[in-house]
């Protein structure tokens, strides 16, 4: 059981000491990803950028993913997905991105994009439970060409974990558990995070070195 999200940043910092120093890049999923890549770049004095990734909603349960799409419409598809109408993907699909345009044009206004290419790229959520988002930023970002791509997680299920190590250079999650239901029962405060305190992470300054 973490604390909060704060509690759980500092464990992966921690996790995440050897590359100290290497000037890594920290990405966060908004939302709740992002303060925590915050701390966890501060710590490794790296750079904090985010990842714009959105699940696609099941039309019974929005907060099930029946998969995901990136920032430049990449769809990736669930076997939850196969039964229902292309239409409905479709739709979804657009609804999502209409999300990530309006993030990254209100992000955009801090600071442009940082270029992944030859990186060191840290990805970071506060927990996995399908995958969907974590997987499909990952698949985005290979695209670009990263040095090395890391998955840094507090929680996750198993076979959540197995896909995503498919993908990823190295994963690193700090509770592996097949008791699952939902992220937020591993953390003690899990309070919605929301457009302000994603801004406040990425307008926040890193520390200033020790003298």
């Amino acid at each position: 059981m973490f604390v909060d999200r704060e509690h759980a940043a500092s464990q992966l910092a921690e996790a995440l000491a050897a590359y100290r120093g290497k000037r890594p890049l920290l990405l966060g999923i908004p939302r709740g990803g992002v303060p925590m890549a915050r701390l966890i770049a501060d710590s490794l004095g790296g750079e904090l950028d985010v990842v714009l990734v959105r699940k696609l909603g099941a039309p019974w349960s929005p907060e099930l993913a029946i998969g995901a799409v990136d920032e430049s419409g990449v769809v990736s598809l669930d076997a939850l997905a196969d039964d229902l109408p292309a239409a409905y993907v479709d739709e979804e699909r657009e609804r999502q991105l209409a999300v990530i345009r309006r993030r990254r044009a209100s992000y955009s206004a801090l600071q442009p994009a940082i270029p992944v290419s030859g990186r060191l790229v840290i990805v970071v959520d506060d927990g996995l439970a399908t995958g969907a988002t974590m997987l499909a930023a990952l698949q985005a970002l290979r695209r670009k060409h990263p040095a090395r791509l890391v998955c840094a997680v507090p929680v996750a299920p198993p076979d959540t974990l197995q896909r995503v190590q498919a993908v990823a250079d190295e994963v690193l999650c700090l509770q592996v558990t097949a008791d699952f239901s939902a992220v937020g029962q591993f953390y003690r405060h899990f309070d919605e995070v929301n457009d302000a305190m994603v801004l406040a992470a990425l307008r926040s300054p890193p520390p200033d070195p020790p003298r």
